[in-house]
């Protein structure tokens, strides 16, 4: 064992707390976001099924993942802590656009207009 001099022995007492470094980066967050949303996302796994008529937008199987699926956006969107920037990279107007002209949903439809207003009310209130 090696011997300390008294002088240069450093205890506990002497050393500063060391400060928690926030592993919740603003892109960490977006990351999450994104994969939350990917999950349930109907154009990825059946929206090409529409297209080529093996389903239609009607199908109520394809409603209840759709519905699921706009759900969770607004509940990421509601959740906080996007940037306006990270906000802007998840926006939901092309791919509900998307979802509209095949039939899937209506742009009436109760959903779509919450998750709209949800996404507008995150983006005034966020920060750069």
């Amino acid at each position: 064992m090696v011997e300390v001099p008294a002088e240069v022995a450093v205890t506990r007492a002497d050393l500063a707390p060391v400060p928690q470094i926030n592993m919740d980066s603003g892109e960490q967050v977006l990351q999450r976001a994104i994969a939350t949303i990917s999950q349930s996302d109907p154009l990825t796994k059946l929206l090409e099924e529409v297209k080529l008529g093996r389903m239609k937008p009607t199908d109520a199987g394809l409603r209840a993942i759709t519905d699921s699926w706009l759900g969770t956006y607004q509940k990421v969107i509601e959740s906080g802590g996007l940037t306006s920037q990270a906000l802007r990279r998840i926006d939901p107007h092309p791919r509900l656009s998307v979802l509209i002209e095949c039939g899937v949903l209506t742009d009436g439809q109760q959903a779509v207009t919450a998750l709209r207003t949800s996404f507008e009310q995150a983006v005034a209130a966020a920060e750069e």
